[in-house]
């Protein structure tokens, strides 16, 4: 009986030393610190898949967000309600913020929590047309903030926040200090630290997403970083409006320049790359296209100006043009996910400029008469080094030929060049001008 009675509690104690060494005492930590886009939500929901491979005891998300993409954000929603690993939010460091979206993702979390001096809130939808925020017609505004309202009171209330508060997020812009979303019962605690959180949330239930509770004991276990792949941070930087629509001006430019320098190459291949890293981050981003109708014209106008010279008119319209094509490029919520007016008329002027010069002096080249090879000798005078009857020899440009005349030429008379063939000129001698009297005669 006594042998039975401790091969029982050998195979348990066993038995609880696997389960606890297949659970990993660790927190995942991911940065959130720009725009919500595709490629944050594709950072966050790796995040989560390795944190439930390594069955990490949580996941930690330390944000500091003025919002984005409303697509992207219902994909991370979904992707922390239905995480096996309980997902903490963290809205750090002071003046930081979780702005829009940001309080959406803030409120769909485990655990909420915001660190002294941040603020959430501001979620109300509007519509951008470059730099100016416009509300739309009354009935599509109803539809837009009812979705989103509906969306806030999801999520809060399947946490066990309070719906009215986070409700006035979205429906009045209400933003909250820290201390006005403990208060109000939106966020679960205020920490100056992730180990002062951990602290806190010691042996406290709180509600998952399915409606059971649980706790979580993470003081003292590591937190290990989870950082972006390279893949990852080069489309993070690509997703930067600003950095897209360079790239597209500057692709633009430098295909204008191969199409005028046949065979250059490096300005046909720089503009091919160019325009076309620029089109991916433009399909990642809320792009209008019709906005690169404007840029088109745009370069239409500068080689206009060139053709037709009209003293800067088609010029300064050419820029009008590129500007207000790359305000209105990205059409997002918020002023951080669009080309700024700085950077719009930063690129437009210059570019503008420069390529109205460069068309003009392309445009004066193929007009003015060739002057180098065999059809630059043409028109040219020499002078016969040989009789020619018909053929000797001329000096001409600084060089002696083979040369045939229209008629014989004696040593020393002027010519002049009306053909060439291969090595040998075709000579006329050169008019004599007619002379008349300086002060002739009166009949």
């Amino acid at each position: 009986m006594k042998k039975s009675v401790v091969v029982s509690a050998l195979l348990c104690s066993i038995a609880f030393a696997f389960a606890c060494g297949s659970a990993s005492a660790e927190v995942l930590k991911v940065v959130v610190k720009d725009t919500i886009q595709p490629i944050s939500q594709e950072y966050i929901a790796r995040a989560i898949d390795e944190a439930a491979r390594r069955k990490a005891q949580a996941v930690l998300i330390e944000m500091n967000t003025p919002g984005g993409m409303v697509s992207s954000t219902r994909e991370i929603i979904e992707k922390i309600s239905s995480s096996a690993v309980p997902v903490i939010v963290y809205v750090t460091p002071t003046g930081g913020h979780a702005g829009s979206a940001g309080i959406f993702i803030l409120e769909s979390a485990d655990i909420a929590a915001m660190a002294p001096g941040t603020a959430a809130g501001a979620a109300h939808p509007v519509v951008l047309v470059g730099p100016v925020q416009l509300k739309p017609d009354e009935e599509m505004n109803k539809k837009i903030e009812n979705d989103a309202a509906a969306l806030i009171r999801s999520v809060a209330s399947k946490r066990g926040r309070n719906i009215e508060a986070a409700e006035g997020a979205v429906r009045e812009s209400k933003s909250f200090t820290e201390q006005e979303a403990l208060a109000q019962h939106l966020i679960d605690y205020v920490a100056t630290s992730p180990e002062d959180l951990f602290g806190q949330m010691k042996g406290k239930p709180f509600k998952r997403f399915n409606g059971k509770s649980a706790t979580l004991e993470l003081e003292g276990q590591p937190i290990l970083p989870f950082n972006m792949t390279l893949k990852e941070r080069i489309l993070d930087a690509l997703m930067e409006p600003d950095l897209a629509f360079l790239l597209l001006a500057i692709g633009a430019l430098a295909l204008y320049l191969e199409f005028n320098h046949p065979g250059a190459v490096i300005p046909g291949t720089v503009g091919v790359v160019f325009i076309l890293v620029a089109a991916f981050a433009l399909n990642l981003l809320p792009t209008r296209f019709a906005a690169l109708g404007l840029i088109l014209g745009a370069f239409v106008l500068f080689a206009a100006e060139a053709k037709f010279a009209s003293h800067g008119v088609l010029t300064a319209g050419g820029i009008v043009l590129l500007t207000l094509g790359g305000l209105l490029l990205i059409d997002s919520p918020i002023p951080e996910m669009r080309v700024h007016l700085a950077t719009a008329l930063a690129v437009s002027v210059p570019l503008g400029l420069i390529t109205a010069f460069l068309m003009s002096i392309a445009l004066k080249a193929r007009r003015n008469k060739v002057v180098t090879g065999e059809q630059g000798l043409v028109g040219e005078t020499g002078v016969a080094q040989t009789t020619l009857s018909p053929q000797g020899k001329v000096f001409v440009h600084g060089e002696l030929w083979n040369a045939v005349a229209s008629s014989p030429l004696a040593v020393g008379q002027m010519v002049v060049v009306r053909g060439v063939d291969g090595l040998t000129l075709y000579v006329d001698p050169l008019p004599v001008p007619s002379s008349t009297p300086e002060h002739p005669a009166l009949a």
